[in-house]
């Protein structure tokens, strides 16, 4: 179909990025991210502009967790292009499938572990927005009833058990307990529990601190039984695991798989779906949203 642009909007800052049908990055254009939702156009058309320049493309893909704002709308008006717009979840989701870790798989589950955790799901090659597109919040299961307090107002949700703010907390509590245990990842810090950062678990476990490695293990176990339980509903070939914490790699995809095989309802008997880590990165945003600028029809 032709190039389309990707648009990643962050917190800090705004990427446009020209995208082939292959899934490669040819030129890229960013821009600060400004404070409200008007200036935020402008600087999307800012980014475009700056990205598209030398290359004829066919359509816009930006991607924000946004609702309730007309930015479809508003976008075409400025830039002159069709406009898809994604949740930033999806759109890595649809991104890792077409071109990352589920390449050759037509149904996939895709999870990102980072401060929260998100998800994304392709089943029949269609990307499963729901009917009122908020399919996959998976970070908002509840896993624990009358569990520990989420953000969302709700009690025991998965992400308060499976991403890297449980990380920290596993690692603080554990380092707190048996601190004789945690010398290495203490010293990383300010040599108390409560100055452990993420950065200083993973730099520890690395060097084969004991609780540092054991808070992964702690986490991959919430991961792992989550991912059993998905795997009952959607029965999907393979789970990609993206977001910040995957970069540890099989530090913390091992203990994953093995948490997840144990918790599969059937696991002796019943085909396994693979765990993958992702492979795009931070990239995987704006190249899937690129991507469902040029699908006709990619959402269900």
């Amino acid at each position: 179909m032709g190039l389309t642009i990707g648009v990643d909007i962050g917190g800090t800052k705004i990427a446009a990025g020209v995208v082939d049908e292959e899934g490669t990055i040819l030129s890229t254009h960013k821009v600060p991210t400004p404070g409200t939702s008007e200036e935020i156009v402008d600087a999307i058309a800012s980014a475009v502009e700056g990205a598209r320049a030398g290359h004829d493309i066919v359509g816009l893909g930006p991607n924000i967790h946004w609702r309730n704002e007309p930015l479809k709308e508003k976008v075409e008006a400025r830039v002159g292009l069709p406009v898809v717009v994604e949740n930033d979840a999806n759109a890595a989701a649809w991104g890792e499938y077409k071109f990352g870790a589920g390449k050759g798989h037509r149904n996939v589950i895709c999870i990102t572990l980072g401060t929260g955790l998100g998800g994304g799901v392709i089943i029949g090659n269609k990307l499963r927005r729901g009917h009122f597109g908020v399919a996959a919040e998976f970070g908002h299961i509840r896993m624990v009833p009358d569990g520990l307090l989420c953000g969302c107002g709700s009690q025991g949700c998965w992400e308060q058990y499976a991403s890297g703010r449980a990380l920290v907390r596993y690692a603080k509590q554990r380092a707190n307990a048996t601190p004789e245990q945690a010398q290495t990842l203490l010293s990383l810090g300010d040599g108390t529990p409560e100055g452990i950062e993420g950065k200083h678990v993973s730099m520890a476990a690395r060097q084969g601190d004991r609780v540092a490695v054991d808070s992964y293990r702690e986490l991959a176990r919430w991961v792992g039984a989550g991912l059993a339980d998905l795997a009952s509903l959607f029965d999907p070939s393979a789970f990609i695991v993206g977001g910040g914490l995957s970069d540890e790699g099989e530090l913390v995809l091992g203990p994953i798989r093995k948490s997840y095989r144990r918790w599969l309802v059937g696991g002796n008997w019943r085909p396994v779906a693979d765990v993958l880590g992702a492979q795009l990165g931070n990239k995987a945003g704006l190249v899937g949203a690129a991507d469902l600028a040029r699908e006709p029809d990619p959402v269900m």
